[in-house]
């Protein structure tokens, strides 16, 4: 048996279909499953054991220079691989056109169908059309579990309660990581408006540096690892983390005793390596999208309800215990 799971971005939805894969291989233990992903996320499919092909996709990129012979030559080259086998089952959890479109392309077994969220219940009505057996998986579900959902109907199984979303990573081994205790905080976001204030990470960095901790903070833009410089310099018991890759900042949140960190892939990502996580909220909804992965994954705060400095640090020295 050979299925396809379509789940392209962001990191945040990446990291929440992991378990798909758990729940799959533990039902068809001889089954090979192949992972169509974004180029930038590559990375993360590939810690799970049970994926034997990550097929990178760039719609991202290919979007930006659909007039380029080069995109059109990476665009046949990708269908190529696509094609290669012939799938018993196509499972799109994305729910977009752009999903349904790669869904679409993808070489059935004899037999085969396509799957995905019915109409009523998919994020674009459009990519439904591309399905050949389409469920009503209800919107109001943490997205981990709607993603269980679907592969389970489309795949003939009942969910049970062990979520496991499969991944290990080794703490990383690099001269400017700390050789001590470290916590890391995730202090940068894609949007301005689930960003924590600055004097809250202070107060919290601080809370952290008196309980023995070291605290290692990363940034992907140039603004970010200034932002977070400036907060480590504070700190003094603290360092910026360098320019990291995906797979490197896997490690790096591996090796943590606590990731704090606000509405972003990242904290996800430490949730589903195990490690004690706690979300900050300030935009958006915790109970759709906040970190799931047992009691040492707490959420705090909300939409417009962010948390104070004294709620985060109480909690994260109880996750620390």
């Amino acid at each position: 048996m050979r299925i396809l799971l379509v789940k392209t971005s962001s990191l945040g939805d990446v990291v929440h279909n992991l378990p798909v894969v758990s729940d799959l291989a533990r039902h068809f233990p001889d089954a090979k499953i192949d992972w169509v992903v974004e180029e930038s996320f590559a990375a993360l499919p590939r810690l799970h054991p049970a994926v034997d092909r990550v097929l990178p996709v760039a719609v991202r990129r290919w979007r930006r220079s659909l007039l380029s012979p080069a995109t059109w030559t990476q665009i046949a080259a990708f269908r190529r691989a696509l094609q290669e086998h012939a799938y018993d089952l196509v499972i799109d959890t994305q729910g977009l056109l752009k999903s349904g479109l790669i869904v679409g392309q993808a070489r059935l077994a004899a037999g085969g169908r396509r799957c995905g969220f019915s109409r009523a219940t998919v994020r674009e009505a459009l990519a439904a059309r591309f399905y050949d057996a389409a469920f009503d998986i209800p919107r109001p579900l943490h997205a981990v579990e709607r993603n269980r959902r679907l592969a389970a109907a489309a795949a003939g199984y009942v969910v049970d309660l062990t979520l496991d979303y499969g991944i290990a990573a080794p703490p990383l081994s690099a001269q400017w990581l700390p050789k001590k205790d470290y916590a890391v905080l995730l202090t940068a976001t894609s949007r301005a408006d689930k960003l924590w204030p600055d004097p809250d990470w202070h107060a919290l960095g601080l809370a952290l540096v008196a309980s023995g901790l070291v605290c290692v903070l990363p940034g992907g833009s140039g603004e970010e690892r200034q932002r977070a410089a400036h907060l480590a310099a504070r700190l003094g018991r603290a360092v910026a983390a360098p320019t990291l890759g995906l797979a490197e900042l896997a490690e790096v949140l591996a090796g943590a005793q606590l990731v704090v960190g606000v509405d972003t892939g990242l904290v996800h990502l430490a949730a589903a390596l195990g490690r004690p996580t706690l979300a900050l909220f300030c935009a958006s909804d915790p109970q759709l999208t906040g970190v799931h992965a047992g009691p040492q994954a707490v959420n705090l705060g909300g939409r417009d309800a962010p948390p104070t400095a004294g709620e985060v640090v109480a909690a994260a020295l109880a996750l620390l215990g």
